[in-house]
């Protein structure tokens, strides 16, 4: 079974991120999700960006701290906003096994990137064809040039109808079931073959 370090988005730790985790639990993986918000959860994204930006890079470093408690053998997972912090690590730190990023993707070159994908790491990207951060803000094209530059035997990238942001979280009013039973069908594959 594989040991998954999973990050939240930007409205908190919510009900429907855990029972995510919950999921990739019950087959028998280790899934950790640090709360970066100590307990916070906001209604609104625009909420949980004006906190995010209040408390500014101590977000990163318990981040970090996170993943430093761990062994370096881990699958990084973000949604949204956490994309930032996974991505991050699974390029970053030595050992990573794989990447899931929902819903964002940051590029692997240029002013944003974090530096080249490490060779021989798998990944997967899942977010909404008309998502306005996903689709409308390069996070779709910075997915499609991580698929094209690893290959598509290491990196696949899932397209879903609609315009929903933060549609796996059961929590929110954005859900949306039946794409968010895919993204879980499809993690779990990622997750059994690694």
């Amino acid at each position: 079974m594989t040991e998954v370090l999973l990050f939240h988005h930007i409205q908190g730790l919510t009900e429907g991120v855990v029972a995510f985790a919950d999921e990739l639990r019950a087959p028998g993986h280790t899934v950790h999700t640090p709360d970066l918000f100590d307990g916070r959860t906001f209604e609104t994204i625009q909420e949980g960006f004006a906190y995010a930006q209040e408390v500014g890079e101590a977000l990163d470093a318990a981040a970090d701290g996170a993943a430093d408690a761990l062994p370096e053998e881990l699958v990084y997972v973000g949604f949204s906003w956490g994309v930032g912090s996974a991505q991050r690590l699974a390029q970053t730190r030595a050992g990573a096994r794989g990447a899931l990023l929902y819903e964002a993707c940051f590029p692997i070159t240029g002013e944003y990137a974090f530096g080249p994908w490490p060779d021989g790491v798998p990944v997967q990207i899942h977010g909404k064809a008309d998502d306005e951060f996903f689709a409308h803000e390069g996070d779709i094209d910075a997915a499609r040039e991580l698929v094209a530059t690893v290959g598509p035997d290491r990196a696949e990238l899932f397209v879903y109808p609609g315009n929903e942001h933060l549609f796996v979280d059961r929590s929110l009013s954005t859900y949306d079931p039946e794409a968010a039973a895919l993204v879980t069908q499809r993690t779990l594959h990622f997750l059994s073959v690694l």
